[in-house]
């Protein structure tokens, strides 16, 4: 079999990227989670853990000599050129990495899991974008509820990822996750027969 059609999939912060992963994951589509790679990459002894460290300090290493991924997380969110060396760290082993595990996949397409995925120019390696889409007042109301964070923590983070717009006027193909678990699934089950055409022309 020749390289699979691989998928971007991209939305907002709780817009249900993770509902529609499993929904495909159900169907038999392998799901590569670039949130779990970046997790892999700074594992202890790994080259990237050791980078972190020697930029941000012991400080953000447990006794256990895990990240400390919340402690880092409070450094780099207000401070764009410390988030700018982090990702300058973890970037190029969690692409290095995902590539590795599609170039290992026996599928016709494969979901690659990317939230970042226009932000960053992510989208240059995937043959084609899915957006999962909610209206902003929803993302809020779920990161609140999800994270248990104020109503001006949601928005700053919100506002932190690209708009709406940017988002879906990058995408390919549009899942509207506003509505009940129904509607969901019978998207997401046409999108798979849409993706298994498209790969096997």
């Amino acid at each position: 079999m020749g390289n699979p059609l691989i998928i971007g999939l991209t939305g907002g912060i709780a817009s249900g990227k993770t509902r529609v992963a499993d929904g495909f994951s159900r169907l038999g589509v392998p799901v590569i989670d670039t949130d779990g790679l970046a997790r892999e990459v700074v594992a202890p002894g790994m080259p990237a853990l050791n980078a972190i460290k020697k930029r941000f300090g012991d400080s953000i290493i447990e006794a256990t000599g895990q990240l400390n991924r919340s402690a880092l997380r409070d450094i780099v969110f207000d401070d764009p050129q410390a988030l700018a060396d982090l990702e300058a760290i973890t970037h190029p082993a969690i692409s290095e990495l995902a590539l590795s595990r599609i170039a290992a996949t026996d599928a016709e397409y494969l979901l690659l899991i990317v939230p970042l995925l226009i932000e960053k120019d992510w989208y240059t390696l995937v043959d084609r974008v899915l957006v999962v889409d909610a209206p902003e007042s929803v993302q809020k109301a779920r990161l609140m509820q999800r994270d248990n964070i104020s109503a001006e923590r949601a928005n700053t983070m919100i506002n932190s990822q690209a708009d709406r717009l940017s988002r879906l006027a990058k995408a390919d193909d549009v899942i509207h996750n506003d509505k009940d678990e129904e509607a969901l699934e019978s998207a997401i089950l046409a999108l798979h027969h849409k993706y298994l055409s498209l790969a096997t022309t």
